[in-house]
């Protein structure tokens, strides 16, 4: 068995949006940045997979691509007349569908292949073919509701995957985490009324969505305590998101007992990014990860998928997916974090960790 799967195509750098500043659309007194528009473009994603390249460690990795999603599989999550527009603006030059979601002619297939990476990327978990898998899907999907995309995200990459999944009986139970540093609201609008797949999503509180993400949506109907949401406050470090691990997301997951793990992966947590103000580092996503494989390991034979969502610091989300990938696969090849001494010199006073700890405490005690 080929221990690590890492799926990735050139199409999906191709995915491009514009008429943006930043996050704000141009015009009136918003200029454009020399830059370019949207902070979600392809260079995070092509630096990841360049380091890997230069560094060796694709070498230990199973590299694929995979098929764009179908029209089935596409219809399990998204209603018909979603699809149809989104097609017809692909096909006619691009546009956007919902906010902060523009795409040039082709984008909808290329959205497609990137839920088909992530899609092939649980299969090949499920069928034994890798103990694990990484997708390196663009663009993100976490933020995609079943009928407006937002977010940078065009469909739900997740919801697709692992409908897919369910359809076909390859499992019966999905738990699928979040530590995407954004609320992840499309894949819990998916699942919300489910009780065969239960979200997690550690976020940085009402950073976006802006109003969603509380602790106290848990769910409605058959769904209802199959969702938990972990707000953490602006300044939160390597010791408060391993905290929300160790404490209550885990041991959530494994209450709920699963048949695979799936990974919204976004390393926008960063210390360095521009779209939050948290303070993780390559180390937090290095041991997240290895706590997320030993849970695994514990209770689903080591089944555990990841896909990538956010993360917008062209010179750091390398360097975190670098240790990320290295964990999954157990390679001794590694990218040493140039930034690390100065992180950790940044990190929150003992004081502000107790105060989060706290917060986690008390969420524990509502939910285990």
């Amino acid at each position: 068995m080929t221990s690590t799967a890492f799926f990735w195509d050139e199409k999906c750098f191709w995915h491009a949006g514009g008429n943006y500043a930043f996050t704000l659309p141009l015009g009136g007194l918003v200029q454009p940045l020399s830059s370019g528009g949207l902070p979600e473009n392809p260079e995070t994603k092509r630096r990841l997979k360049n380091l890997m390249d230069v560094t060796g460690l694709t070498q230990n990795l199973s590299v694929r691509s995979a098929p764009m999603v179908t029209q089935d599989d596409l219809a399990r999550v998204h209603p018909q007349s979603f699809i149809a527009e989104f097609k017809s603006l692909s096909d006619s030059g691009g546009g956007e569908l919902g906010l902060r979601t523009p795409f040039a002619a082709g984008g909808f297939e290329i959205a497609c292949q990137s839920a088909g990476l992530t899609k092939s990327a649980l299969d090949t978990v499920l069928d034994g073919s890798a103990q694990n898998a990484y997708a390196l899907s663009r663009p993100p999907g976490h933020h995609c509701l079943p009928d407006f995309p937002n977010g940078f995200c065009l469909l739900s990459n997740i919801g697709i995957a692992v409908e897919a999944a369910l359809s076909d009986r390859k499992c019966e139970r999905v738990a699928v985490l979040d530590w995407d540093v954004h609320h992840g609201n499309g894949t819990e609008a998916v699942f919300y009324d489910r009780a065969d797949v239960f979200t997690v999503s550690i976020h940085q509180e009402h950073n976006y969505p802006v109003d969603t993400g509380d602790f106290a949506d848990r769910g409605t109907g058959d769904g209802d305590g199959y969702n938990l949401n972990i707000p953490l406050p602006p300044g939160s470090g390597h010791v408060s998101y391993l905290a929300a691990m160790e404490q209550l997301a885990l041991p959530a997951i494994r209450k709920f007992n699963p048949d695979v793990i799936v990974v919204a992966c976004g390393f926008d947590a960063a210390a360095i990014d521009p779209l939050s103000r948290m303070l993780a580092t390559a180390e937090t996503f290095k041991v997240m990860t290895k706590m997320t494989m030993d849970l695994a390991d514990d209770i689903c034979d080591g089944k555990l998928m990841l896909t990538h969502e956010g993360g917008y610091s062209e010179v750091y989300v390398p360097f975190c997916g670098h240790a990320t990938i290295e964990t999954l696969a157990q390679s001794k090849i590694t990218a040493p974090d140039p930034m690390a001494d100065t992180l950790a010199a940044r990190q929150p006073k003992a004081g502000f960790d107790a105060y989060v700890q706290g917060l986690i405490t008390e969420m524990a005690q509502q939910v285990l």
